[in-house]
């Protein structure tokens, strides 16, 4: 039997058999050498055991760079259990981070902040959402407490109080959220951010709509209302009272029609079951009849003039003839009598665009950037006297960004305005020839 296969034989076997060789060798050459032979054997074989615990400790200690051997007798099955088991955490480990990449691929994704922390508030991982809107950074904030990170005192008060049931409304710089605190694991605490800002602003705007929709129809209803009962109490009104009473009620229900027209369009520019039917546009033929809604509107006393030296373009005909007519016609009504209008359409680098100028009235510069807000008038009572329905600039608005046009505004207070629209030059159409 060979030295290597005597090291898989049972330890407690190798035992009996040192102490049978050493018994041999004490027969054959005296009791000093047998003992000697056997102690020497001995003292081999303890010197392999602490060299195979020698080499699992250093394993234990870093198993990624130290690899045991095969080892003998026993320690061949012990290491090889070993083995099993750093390959089961291995791959427990790696599904482990997998899940764990996921998770955090999914959370980066989400549109609302999510930041883990643990029992005592210490930062743990947020996803980028949250750093936006909490002014926080996984990369340097790691490990530091939430509470430090986030100075507000409304946060910190919902989370000394506990109150977690209940969602805390928290403003951050030019932002409005809402954010919850959710305990999980015993030793864990999630944060859960949502951006209400754009909800709280259209919540607003349908606020103010409704408030001014409202405020526009009270004015022709109190009027037709009024006349209405004099009308009733006092049937011996004289015929020129009464037709003077008919006129104005007639003119304070066209405003009315006007204003309702003005909201159906700008409701049915905003649906998303209204979609934009292109079709290839006739420019020369659109503003000539433009122009002469304009003079017909004018009367005579306007000086209005058109020049067209440009391609021809795709979109919505009605939609851009609402939308150009608009302006068209406020450069009307806010020039002076013996004022200019000009309607120019021409070619440049970035595309077809629409100018309309006059020499009006002019619009101050705060004015300008809230011109195409709905029922916004710089001079409200100018714009009564103007029959306009406070719609017109916010049709333009929503008409041109269907069109993926943008609106650009130059006025100055008693200098006339400028308005002008630029279209992409994708929406051209070049004939040949």
């Amino acid at each position: 039997m060979t030295h290597r296969n005597l090291f898989w034989i049972p330890v407690a076997l190798r035992f009996a058999l040192v102490s049978v060789a050493g018994l041999a060798t004490g027969y054959l050459w005296g009791a000093l050498v047998g003992l000697l032979m056997a102690l020497l054997v001995l003292a081999l074989l303890l010197l392999q055991q602490l060299f195979y615990m020698y080499r699992l400790s250093a394993w234990l200690e870093d198993p990624e760079r130290v690899r045991l051997d095969d080892g003998g007798g026993a320690w061949t099955e012990i290491f090889a259990k070993l083995y099993r088991m750093r390959r089961e955490d291995q791959k427990n480990r790696a599904e482990l981070a997998e899940w764990l990449s996921r998770f955090r691929q999914a959370m980066s994704q989400l549109p609302d902040g999510v930041v883990i922390m643990d029992d005592v508030l210490f930062l743990e991982w947020c996803n980028p959402v949250a750093e936006q809107h909490l002014g926080l950074s996984l990369a340097t904030d790691k490990g530091m407490r939430v509470t430090n990170l986030i100075r507000s005192p409304e946060f910190i008060d919902y989370i000394i109080l506990g109150r977690y049931e209940e969602p805390l409304t928290l403003a951050v710089d030019d932002r409005k959220l809402v954010v919850r605190l959710i305990p999980f694991e015993n030793r864990r605490h999630i944060l859960v951010s949502h951006d209400v800002t754009d909800f709280e602003r259209l919540d607003q705007m349908r606020r103010d709509f409704i408030a001014n929709a409202s405020h526009e129809l009270r004015t022709p209803l109190t009027v037709i209302n009024g006349f209405l009962e004099i009308a009733a109490n006092q049937p011996e009104l004289d015929t020129p009272t009464r037709t003077r009473h008919m006129k104005l009620m007639v003119e304070q229900g066209q405003r009315m029609q006007h204003l309702v027209e003005d909201m159906l369009v700008l409701t049915r520019l905003e649906s998303m079951d209204y979609p934009l039917r292109e079709e290839e546009i006739n420019i020369r033929e659109l503003l000539e009849k433009i122009e002469a809604e304009a003079n017909a509107l004018s009367a005579g006393r306007h000086q209005i003039s058109l020049v067209v030296n440009g391609p021809d373009l795709r979109g919505n005909t009605e939609e851009l003839r609402s939308a150009i007519g608009n302006l068209v016609s406020n450069a009307v009504r806010y020039t002076p009598d013996g004022g200019e209008v000009e309607i120019q359409w021409s070619n440049g680098d970035e595309g077809p665009r629409c100018i309309v100028s006059d020499t009006g009235i002019g619009i101050s510069q705060e004015h300008i950037s809230r011109l195409t807000e709905r029922f916004y008038r710089v001079d409200k009572s100018r714009s009564r006297e103007t029959k306009g329905t406070g719609l017109g600039l916010a049709i333009v608005k929503h008409v041109l960004m269907r069109h993926d046009a943008q609106l650009q505004i130059h006025s100055e207070a008693g200098k006339g305005s400028r308005f002008t629209i630029q279209f992409p030059r994708s929406a051209m159409v070049l004939h040949e020839g």
